[in-house]
């Protein structure tokens, strides 16, 4: 087998990785991202694309071996990871890395938990090969480069890598098995962006199918499927197609030395990330108070040119298409404060209030922002009172950066606020404990078990 290619790169990267190597504080982060994930795995399951999507996985049966985390049944694996896929992208509550611009958990962590359930394996096992999908399928992104993101939603596409990734670890493929692994991971992924612009189902989709993908990818190369060797750099490759900008070498740059998902962020607030910094800027800038739209004359916010590119043409008309409506979401944070769960309803679509601020807020590129991006999100507002004062805030790193990190005590409030009416106080106070000792763990088959 070639030794020179980016997939044969990565095998022997991921195939040489032990729990051994990890330090205590990469082992703690992997933990809080399962955490993370499992909080959103269980909020989305009261939304209607979940219900969708665990309608068709239950009427499909399929041997019981892999939890489907929304309602605690057990189905096969490829459909357990497709369903906690779907959930865990639901609420937009899900971990976030920055320069890759990919959520790793929402596509990676169904399909190694799925599979890892499946062979009984132990907490250090899943630790580790959490990791190395994290590993895999933000440096695919990164490499894949700005001008993928404009078309291609990232976290299905190199999602799909990760997911691939974590999941051949799980199974212990070889290296040409891992090599396999990838290239059919690469062939099915996909995930357009144009159902932003309608408001479509297609977001839930993106991330079940690249967590489903995965382990379909690793299963087929146990058997010996194969898979293009090539399917990244090849000249028919997964860059060429979908990429203008793209940079191989950021695939294997410090492999093995520098951590990508070491830069992780989990998210503070139920929005889009792009909308985050410009929430706290506004939050900055009002100091705790509350602004009605009779208070304000109007609302400057500078952003990069990156977040009006995607979210522009978002029209709030439903509550989840209103996640990604940068006014809405600014309004709502000079109204309320804050920017939960709690704030997208359809009541709040005609919020009176946040109507008329909404009305004020004008959006402006800003060029300084924009050679900041990816590796900062940020955003500067001026607001305008009407009694004359002029109210300004800024943010680099929103609440959830790797530079401006949750707390564990956030972290955990967090987990109990989002399953909170789902979960019992008893069943939440186990998971937190369970994931918080995952190295512990010798059986994650009973992980989930009360």
């Amino acid at each position: 087998m070639p030794s020179d290619t980016l997939s044969s790169r990565f095998a022997r990267f991921v195939n040489q990785l032990t729990y051994e190597d990890l330090s205590k504080k990469q082992v703690y982060q992997i933990k809080t991202f399962f955490l993370d994930w499992l909080a959103s795995a269980y909020a989305g399951q009261t939304q209607p694309p979940v219900k969708s999507m665990l309608e068709v996985v239950r009427s499909l049966g399929g041997k019981p071996e892999s939890t489907i985390i929304p309602d605690s049944s057990k189905t096969m694996s490829l459909l357990a990871a497709l369903a906690n896929g779907a959930s865990s992208h639901m609420v937009e509550m899900d971990d976030l890395h920055r320069e890759s611009v990919l959520h790793p958990a929402a596509a990676i962590m169904p399909a190694v938990f799925a599979l890892a359930e499946r062979k009984r394996a132990s907490g250090p096992d899943l630790i580790v090969a959490i990791l190395a999908g994290y590993e895999v399928g933000i440096r695919v992104a990164m490499a894949a480069g700005q001008s993928h993101y404009r078309y291609w939603h990232t976290t299905a596409t190199c999602g799909t890598f990760g997911a691939a990734a974590g999941a051949a670890k799980i199974l212990g493929l070889d290296e040409e098995q891992f090599v396999w692994t990838l290239g059919s991971a690469g062939t099915q992924a996909a995930g357009l962006w144009e159902f932003l612009v309608e408001g479509a189902m297609s977001k839930q989709l993106h991330p079940a199918k690249a967590a489903l993908n995965g382990v379909l990818s690793a299963l087929l190369a146990q058997k010996g499927f194969t898979g293009a060797r090539r399917i990244l750099e090849g000249k028919k490759g997964f860059f060429r197609a979908t990429s203008r900008d793209f940079d191989e070498e950021k695939c294997v740059a410090g492999l093995g030395r520098e951590f990508m998902f070491e830069r992780n962020s989990l998210k503070y607030h139920a929005s889009c990330g792009h909308t985050h910094s410009a929430i706290d800027a506004v939050l900055d800038a009002v100091k705790g108070n509350r602004v009605t739209g009779h208070e304000v004359e109007r609302v400057d916010l500078f952003i990069y040119q990156a977040a009006l590119d995607l979210l522009g043409d978002v029209d709030p008309i439903t509550p989840y298409a209103a996640k990604f409506n940068l006014p809405f979401c600014v309004a709502t944070a000079l109204r309320y404060g804050h920017v939960g769960m709690e704030d997208f309803t359809e009541k709040r679509l005609e919020d009176r209030e946040i109507l008329r601020l909404m009305q004020r807020i004008n959006l402006q590129s800003d060029p300084d922002l924009n050679q900041s991006y990816p590796r900062k999100w940020p955003a500067r507002v001026e607001i305008v009172m009407r009694d004359g004062r002029h109210l300004k805030g800024a943010c680099d790193y929103p609440k959830g950066d790797p530079e401006n990190p949750l707390a564990e005590a956030e972290l955990f409030g967090k987990f109990r606020r989002m399953t909170g009416g789902l979960l019992s106080r008893s069943a939440s106070e186990i998971i937190i404990e369970r994931s918080m000792n995952l190295e512990k763990v010798s059986d994650v088959g009973l992980l989930l078990d009360f």
